[in-house]
């Protein structure tokens, strides 16, 4: 009997045993499908985002270059996809996809829907230098122009921020505390992307008749309904690119959210009130707030994101008309202003919101902020000068005068927006 006892013990040890085994198996498959799904579902929100982008700048825009708007859209999506998993997150990361399915799909396949999320990411760069440059940009030039961004320029950002690369993110933390902090992209995404576009737009040069003795004439948008929806998708599509850029489940904060919703309606409030019931005011305010939030989305208190986001209304409103009317530069949705300012703003404001003496989590350097910021900044800057200069010499990125006053539309798809055109 006492040999059957010591067999069955054995034996029920065993079993118990192999069920904590399955047991933590299965709860490890579950975690690594659960935040493959969440991560999922963040980057088809994001992407739906690129709607918003093209409706945008459809309604922004006149008549006779509504498709081009659009059909620029999704071809800069296209052709970034291909940059970015060939070489860009590579560059960024050091990661291929040039290996076995087999070893592609570990985790439930986490890592390849790791790089579609972020892909959705680096094809907002390309997506907002278009609304600059509308109305009067080359196509192909274009693409080619995007091919380079993704491939090479905001890559290296991305990996010196999110990725640690050169050490830079280690040597801000050793001398100043704290590593630059953009939980989202105000600056790795929003602020390169809109000083990229600086450089386009100077180099482009302004629309014919944009300007007449020194005045500014009023090109009016053609389409406000269509604004008004690019900007309710960009709205909804955004919580998605700031909450989930936690990237796993049991990273999530509620407090993203809020303080996205807060910085959203401060710049809905103070674009609504400086801009004086301005349409189109009033539906780049959200936008403005949501820029300026992403970097310390997950740091700040709901106050701090409030004030941020009303800041960065009243500044996009602000720079704007000075851009347009003073300083006569033509950048047509007038992206400079609300995501390469509104987006500096945003990491500098992480710097100070984020700190916990204004009731936010603590952890950011204002010293940081400020050298990450201005570093990103100056990337975008000689990137974008470089990359549209470089063409400009070689093939032109300008439509001729007489494709620009016949549009867009016609002059590069052959086909009017509506069969009236």
């Amino acid at each position: 009997m006492s040999g059957w006892r010591a067999f069955l013990v054995l034996f029920d040890t065993a079993g118990a045993n192999l069920s904590m085994e399955n047991l933590n198996s299965a709860v490890e498959n579950l975690v690594h499908g659960s935040n493959t799904l969440f991560i999922l579902l963040g980057a088809i929100m994001v992407l739906a985002m690129h709607a918003g982008f093209a409706f945008l700048e459809v309604g922004t825009v006149r008549h006779k270059n509504q498709v081009n708007a659009l059909a620029k859209i999704l071809s800069d999506f296209a052709v970034s996809t291909l940059a970015y998993f060939f070489i860009g997150y590579w560059v960024a990361y050091g990661v291929t996809f040039l290996a076995p399915a087999s070893e592609l799909t570990s985790s439930s396949g986490y890592a390849l829907v790791k790089f579609f999320f972020l892909l959705t990411f680096a094809a907002a760069i390309p997506a907002i230098i278009s609304g600059g440059i509308a109305e009067r940009a080359k196509f192909a030039p274009q693409v080619c122009a995007t091919v380079l961004i993704v491939a090479f320029i905001y890559p290296f950002f991305e990996g010196l921020v999110w990725n640690g690369n050169f050490g830079l993110q280690a040597w801000l933390t050793e001398r100043f505390g704290a590593a630059f902090h953009d939980f989202a992209g105000s600056v790795v995404v929003h602020a390169v992307g809109g000083w990229l576009a600086f450089g386009a737009v100077i180099l482009l040069g302004r629309r014919n008749g944009r300007y007449r003795e020194g005045r500014l004439v009023a090109f009016a948008p053609s389409n406000i309904p269509f604004l008004a929806l690019g900007s309710w998708i960009l709205i909804i599509g955004w919580f998605g690119f700031n909450v989930m850029s936690a990237q796993t489940l049991g990273s999530i904060s509620g407090l993203v959210a809020v303080n996205s919703l807060m910085a959203m309606v401060g710049g809905t409030v103070t674009a609504l009130l400086v801009g004086r019931n301005d349409p189109g005011f009033l539906h780049n305010g959200p936008l403005a707030g949501l820029v300026a939030i992403c970097a310390g989305s997950d740091v700040m208190h709901p106050v701090g994101a409030l004030v941020t986001g009303a800041i960065a209304g009243a500044l996009f409103v602000w720079a704007f008309t000075a851009t347009q009317v003073k300083w006569k530069i033509d950048d047509v949705l007038g992206v400079w202003p609300l995501h390469g300012l509104c987006g500096v703003w945003g990491g500098i404001a992480c710097g100070i919101f984020g700190q916990q003496s204004l009731a936010g989590l603590g952890g950011v350097s204002l010293i940081s902020q400020l050298i990450g910021t201005g570093l990103g900044v100056l990337v975008a800057l000689l990137g974008g000068f470089a990359v549209y200069g470089l063409l400009k010499l070689l093939v032109g990125i300008r439509l001729s005068q007489e494709e620009e006053y016949y549009g867009a539309d016609l002059s590069i798809h052959k086909i009017g927006a509506n069969s009236q055109d």
